[in-house]
């Protein structure tokens, strides 16, 4: 049976994540053509100022995925606005008649007696109060693909510093507790389909301020110079991930340094990452290959032979990127994990590709989801 699900502040970090995974699991169905397992209402902050927008999304819905919220303004935007956020939530399932399971995005500031925190607990006892039962999901700091440098999240902010080449000042005694934003989203998705009522905890990685920025600097010098990190620990992985996100659109293709002499030409096509699996594919004229993302898989794409243009579009969205290689001047290209991508052969001949992933394919759990970058396919 198809669920209902609504996410609220679907553009931010945490409501794009659960969409994307969710999105992820319609896509797998549709490649199998199953039925859908979901059917989606994404709702951002100017919903929230419409009746009517709030009562079609609300309609029949079998759970509330909430991360809409205010943690930044003046002293009374602070305090109010997430108990009248939450209001206006509670009055439209009223109004529609619905009493859907909510996941509320709460924060482990909602235990400090600080504006903020006593706004994150108002808010929770009013959602409480729409009566299909509430998971108050305690997060910690959450970074991730996606996340906004400068508005409260370090990670991000310390990306932006270090692709910048810039030294911000760093705490040498300062921890912060991480937890990605994809394990988080997975939580907040488990948690509404199986209606978990309650407080949960998700158990994060105690972080040194200070290791994390210097591990952030290190992908950077060493990914500058072809070097992957090991990327067998998931943590790492989610990190690294984070940083090349913030890479695009400008930082790809990445040239590789070519050796040549009367012999002809040698270079790396990758080097690190703790192991991964090679692929190459011949791909003919005006074909396309691709039209696929991954949740959590480091793909490489690096044309060797013959013209193309590599496409990335980010899930959910409609900007499309697109990159012209040519196998005359190899230049890998990395696609971001969440963005859907795909590589055509656009000149006259077979087109020669190698592919490079992290970790081996597994049929079983591919991590690879069918969507199409472009609707239409030129």
């Amino acid at each position: 049976m198809q669920q209902r699900l609504v996410i609220t502040g679907a553009g931010g970090l945490l409501g794009w994540h659960v969409a994307s995974r969710l999105h992820a699991a319609n896509c797998a169905a549709r490649y199998r053509n199953e039925t859908v397992p979901f059917h989606l209402s994404l709702l951002d902050h100017e919903s929230f100022q419409s009746n009517s927008r709030l009562d079609e999304a609300l309609s029949g819905a079998d759970a509330v995925l909430h991360f809409a919220g205010v943690n930044r303004g003046t002293e009374e935007e602070v305090k109010d606005g997430n108990p009248a956020i939450a209001r206006r939530l509670a009055d439209a399932c009223a109004r529609m008649g619905v009493k859907p399971h909510v996941v509320y995005a709460n924060s482990t500031h909602a235990r400090l007696e600080t504006l903020y925190g006593v706004s994150k607990r108002r808010a929770a006892d009013i959602l409480g109060g729409i009566g299909g039962g509430l998971t108050n999901l305690i997060l910690p700091h959450i970074f991730g693909e996606g996340a906004r440098p400068r508005y409260n999240n370090v990670t991000a902010t310390f990306i932006e510093a270090v692709i910048a080449g810039e030294s911000p000042q760093v705490d040498p005694n300062g921890r912060v507790q991480l937890l990605h934003a994809g394990a988080a989203a997975q939580i907040a998705v488990d948690a509404a389909l199986s209606r978990h009522d309650g407080e949960l905890v998700p158990e994060p990685r105690a972080t040194e301020v200070s290791w994390l920025f210097q591990t952030l600097q290190r992908f950077h010098s060493d990914y500058a110079a072809n070097l992957y990190p090991d990327l067998s620990d998931n943590f790492t992985r989610d990190l690294f991930n984070t940083y090349r996100a913030a890479l695009y659109p400008a930082g790809f293709p990445r040239p590789l340094k070519l050796y040549a002499d009367q012999r002809g030409t040698l270079f790396e096509a990758a080097r690190g990452g703790g192991g991964g699996q090679t692929f190459l594919s011949w791909t003919e004229p005006g074909v396309t290959r691709g039209d696929h993302f991954h949740l959590h898989k480091v793909e490489r794409f690096l044309v060797l032979q013959g013209e193309a243009v590599i496409r990335i579009r980010k899930v959910l969205g409609d900007t499309v990127m697109e990159y012209r290689v040519s196998g005359d001047q190899p230049a890998p290209i990395d696609m971001p994990t969440l963005h859907s991508h795909s590589i055509q052969n656009i000149g006259e001949r077979p087109l020669l590709t190698l592919f490079w992933t992290h970790d081996l394919f597994d049929l079983a759990a591919p991590d690879t989801y069918f969507d199409p970058v472009l609707r239409v396919q030129p």
